[in-house]
């Protein structure tokens, strides 16, 4: 039983189709990974599986129920959970405060929150800066703490949108330990990443689009042979040669 399941997604602002008719599956346990071109259409797909932005056509299902429609929290309590890509933390807040905050999506007490957070933090290697306020981290910080949000909502699926942009080598490496971690704990992964170090490491199968539409998909390899994901990331004279 597939655990999300993409099916015929189209999304249009006005003349513009951002998203044309793309369907995939992905199985629990799995780390998806979701590629393209700059505009290609990943994080509208993003965007329109949590209802961030609602579809034009086509539907969603989580764990075989669609979820078209649904409010983003009501998607959020199911087990959905995402990033995004400009990171946006609550910035007049600490670290562990914006932890605990996302914590009460699934506890009803300050102190059921804030064990949570704790122990989210410490899991995300974020512990010694809890004190702190989110404004004040460095981007690598920022990123942790985005995905430590996420993971206090106790996802089943989470949604990584671009978390290793304006990282340096190490914290590349860290960033790619840190993923594993997440899906060695049960949780199932779609991920959005041009860091092909990132998205080539970690992926268990690829999903690349270009102009909104599905060009290949396959195992890490398979894709990055593809001869039209090839030519939308380098150009068609690469592809030929």
């Amino acid at each position: 039983m597939a655990l999300l399941e993409v099916k015929k997604l189209t999304k249009a602002f006005g003349g513009l189709m951002a998203v044309n008719n793309v369907t995939f599956k992905i199985e629990r346990g799995e780390i998806f990974g979701l590629i393209g071109p700059n505009g290609s259409g990943k994080t509208t797909t993003f965007n329109c599986i949590n209802n961030f932005s609602p579809i034009t056509s086509g539907d969603i299902f989580f764990k075989e129920k669609s979820i078209k429609g649904l409010k983003t929290h009501k998607i959020c309590h199911l087990g959905i959970g995402r990033t995004f890509q400009v990171v946006k933390p609550l910035s007049r807040m600490t670290v562990i405060g914006n932890v605990t905050a996302s914590a009460f999506c699934r506890v009803n007490t300050i102190k059921e929150a804030r064990d949570e957070a704790y122990r989210v933090l410490d899991f995300c290697n974020l512990l010694k800066e809890k004190d702190k306020l989110a404004k004040s981290l460095p981007i690598e910080g920022r990123k942790r703490l985005e995905i430590a949000r996420a993971l206090a909502t106790k996802p089943e699926l989470l949604l990584l949108d671009e978390i290793a942009a304006g990282l340096n080598l190490s914290e590349l490496d860290e960033a790619i330990d840190l993923i594993k971690r997440i899906r060695d704990k049960g949780i199932t992964i779609l991920i959005i990443e041009h860091i092909m170090k990132v998205i080539m490491t970690i992926s268990d199968r690829i999903h690349a689009i270009n102009f909104g539409q599905t060009i290949a998909e396959g195992t890490p390899q398979e894709v990055a042979n593809n001869p039209e994901v090839i030519e939308a990331y380098l150009g068609a004279e690469y592809a030929q040669g």
